[in-house]
């Protein structure tokens, strides 16, 4: 007998009793099962070591179910989903950064400038989405597809919803980034009264088919991880890059999630002054973005300063003791409230517009940025 039938053998030999002394644990408690002669038979060959006896009888007791295989892979999947769930429940959940309310730091969806004459076979043909899989770039070059006028419709996901309306009825979506209409990617109220694309196009203007609309990259924002398990072992501290819940915090849309700063912490008192943060008469410096926030320094090399803390400059957002519109507006925490600022001071729509965020809202700290790959702020966040 060769090596390898032996071998068989004593693998079938392993599998076929390891069945039955399963089998016989599962149901031997079962009095249906156990009563039966053909389960005392069971016993009896597997204390004999009788394979065959064994794999004859297994068969009668537990009849093969039809579709096994597919039954197996079911009960993977299922359970392969149950695990997912949970992980992401109690661990770590995935979240899109949609604006730019915290550049430098972390990138929201934004657009890069194009030149036409310099595209590569990267960008004009199939392999966009092989680049795009790894750099979250891509090109696009944005037509009208027949006579009509022109309509934008802001969303919530740091884009603009653009399309042509005319005698053929609306044509299909055309995102593109917000800073292509408002010069920046933020989410605070623009100051633009009338959004524009860079050829002077607005809204409701006529447009001809086949004209160029926008041509340039879009860029997804940053994918990162969410650490929810972090503040059950301790309080959040101020630096954490916090994601939140908005339900319940009026001013802000509904039913969604936000991603912020965490700059002031329960019962604290503090206000801004020459763009920098004041908390109960002090000026925090810690951690070292903070320090950089305040200083107005680079995070990077390659990136552009920071703004500092400047006052939201909107009257109409003013909630006295909860807001901060001008210099000298002391914002006083409750016992359960968090303060949240954007990195990008003067483009992010923050606690300085609608106030504090109640504990029970905080829903984790960002973990690291796992994608794009190819990417400056790849790995943890600070």
């Amino acid at each position: 007998m060769s090596l390898t039938k032996k071998g068989r053998l004593r693998k079938e030999r392993k599998t076929v009793l390891g069945a039955a002394r399963v089998f016989m644990l599962s149901y031997g408690d079962l009095p249906d099962v156990s009563a039966s002669p053909d389960f005392a038979l069971l016993q009896s060959a597997y204390k004999d070591k009788d394979v065959s006896k064994c794999k004859e009888l297994l068969e009668l007791l537990d009849a093969p179910k039809p579709c096994a295989a597919g039954r197996e892979w079911l009960d993977i999947l299922v359970v392969s989903i149950s695990v997912a769930m949970a992980f992401r429940a109690y661990f770590y959940e995935p979240f899109n950064i949609p604006t730019g309310s915290m550049q430098p730091t972390l990138y929201g969806n934004h657009s890069l400038k194009a030149d036409p004459a310099k595209l590569s076979m990267w960008d004009t043909t199939f392999l966009k989405w092989g680049k795009w899989l790894f750099t979250g770039k891509m090109y696009e070059c944005f037509r009208a597809p027949f006579d009509g006028y022109l309509l934008f419709q802001p969303t919530n996901t740091g884009h603009y919803d653009m399309r042509v309306r005319g005698a053929y009825g609306l044509s299909e979506s055309m995102l593109i980034p917000t800073d292509v209409l408002h010069g920046q990617g933020g989410d605070a109220p623009s100051a633009i009264a009338e959004p524009h694309l860079p050829n002077g196009l607005k809204m409701g203007m006529p447009v001809r088919a086949g004209q160029v609309l926008w041509q340039g990259y879009v860029v997804t924002g940053d994918f990162l991880f969410v650490n929810r398990w972090l503040w059950n072992f301790r309080h959040p501290q101020r630096g954490d890059v916090m994601i939140f819940s908005t339900t319940g915090i009026k001013n802000l849309q509904q039913g969604t999630h936000y991603i912020k700063r965490m700059t002031g912490l329960p019962n604290e008192k503090f206000t801004i002054k020459g763009g920098k943060l004041i908390v109960d008469g002090k000026m925090p410096m810690a951690p070292r973005r903070i320090a950089q926030i305040q200083n107005r320094e680079k995070y990077a090399p390659f990136a552009y300063p920071y703004a500092g803390y400047l006052p939201s400059g909107a009257p109409n957002y003013f909630i006295d003791g909860k807001t901060i519109v001008n210099e000298g507006d002391v914002v006083t925490l409750g016992k359960d409230e968090y303060y949240a600022c954007g990195d990008n001071s003067p483009s992010s729509y923050d606690s300085r517009f609608w106030g504090s965020v109640p504990a029970a809202n905080l829903r984790g700290i960002a973990g690291g940025v796992f994608w794009p790959i190819v990417n400056d702020r790849w790995g943890l966040i600070e």
